[in-house]
């Protein structure tokens, strides 16, 4: 937001500054033209000039030979609409190029070659003002920010996990907050892809952020994992508390070995556990799954409730997130002996 603001008030400047007959199709084409990333920004003005280029032949062409009539216009727009799309052109680069034949082709008293030429550099200053502020004002900072949202994002889901087995969730409370962690793993995702978008101009730097890019991934990944546990929980609410509470004990004791092995994995990769202090990677306990499926399915056998099956999915949830948790410590192991003292900070949310 205060990029585009920005960006829109330099260009709105350096039009004002030339005297353009219409600086406003400089803010006009910023609008257009932010974008979320540096490296979408790069990819973005090279294909919203050609657009704008488009765009202005198309509208200088049939001005010299139709004129600018409306019928005229709409004519011309159709055209740049189809050329434009024709070269597999992103949707706002189309809309920029038909507002670069609408500007044109407007009526005027002007000569046609100073008004055309006027409002097409309007727009080039446009597109260019929103490059440079992408560039060199408040650039993201993609990986903290989504290490930040992970590291909010997990923690909120193991609280929880905790509450929950524990019979103590408040239950439209935990409606509520299971629907907001769903657009934070929604948000996960669409940062990482940002994230892993920007390039790197060192050899050696583009080989560490492919280490990195792989822990985000299966960091995203585990706590997805989490999550389904914690929703499996909330479906079996009211049945937990139907079964003995012997079993109940076993279920929390063997979800409490996975949730604090995902706590100190997190805090191993943000530097808060003494690296001397090896057993924190090594205690990631191995929750006796089979052993629960075992006791489920003899309480079936000999007569109890028929429901309690549907336990069998959360056994095999737990077992997934296990399975991620054990690949994340095997991710972590490596990529920590590689990159030593290096750690994650998440300073920005």
């Amino acid at each position: 937001m205060v990029k585009t603001g920005l960006a829109v008030a330099i260009a709105l400047y350096i039009g004002g500054m030339f005297e353009f007959l219409s600086p406003l199709l400089a803010a006009i084409a910023v609008v257009f033209s932010i974008q979320p990333s540096i490296y979408r920004s790069y990819q973005s003005i090279i294909e919203q000039i050609q657009g704008n280029i488009i765009g202005a032949m198309i509208a200088v062409a049939a001005v010299f030979t139709l004129g600018n009539d409306p019928f005229i216009v709409a004519f011309a727009i159709i055209i740049a609409i189809g050329i434009t799309s024709n070269m597999k052109m992103n949707e706002t680069t189309v809309s920029l190029a038909v507002v670069a034949v609408v500007a044109l082709m407007d009526s005027t008293d002007q000569t046609f070659a100073y008004f055309a030429a006027s409002r097409i550099s309007s727009m080039f200053v446009g597109i260019l003002a929103a490059f440079v502020v992408n560039l060199v004002f408040m650039p993201p900072k993609y990986e903290t920010r989504l290490f930040g949202k992970i590291e909010d994002s997990t923690s909120d889901i193991l609280q929880w996990i905790r509450v929950t087995t524990r019979n103590l969730s408040d239950e439209p409370a935990l409606k509520y907050e299971i629907i907001r962690i769903q657009d934070a793993i929604r948000w996960l995702d669409h940062t990482y892809l940002l994230y892993s978008e920007e390039r790197t101009y060192l050899r050696g730097k583009g080989f560490a952020k492919g280490r990195k890019l792989v822990v985000f991934r299966q960091l995203i990944t585990t706590t997805k994992k989490s999550f389904d546990v914690l929703k499996a929980f909330h479906r079996l609410d009211h049945k937990i508390e139907q079964i003995p509470e012997e079993f109940q004990d076993a279920l929390v004791y063997e979800l409490d070995k996975l949730v604090n092995a995902h706590e100190k994995l997190l805090l191993s990769l943000k530097g808060r556990i003494k690296q001397t202090h090896k057993q924190a990677l090594r205690s990631v306990e191995t929750p006796d799954i089979p052993l629960l499926v075992d006791r489920l399915m003899n309480e079936y056998e000999h007569g109890y409730d028929k429901d309690r099956l549907i336990f069998l999915p959360l056994a095999s949830q737990l077992m997934e997130y296990h399975y991620q948790l054990e690949k994340l410590k095997r991710l972590l192991k490596s990529y920590q002996k590689n990159n030593q003292n290096e750690y994650i900070q998440t300073g920005i949310k």
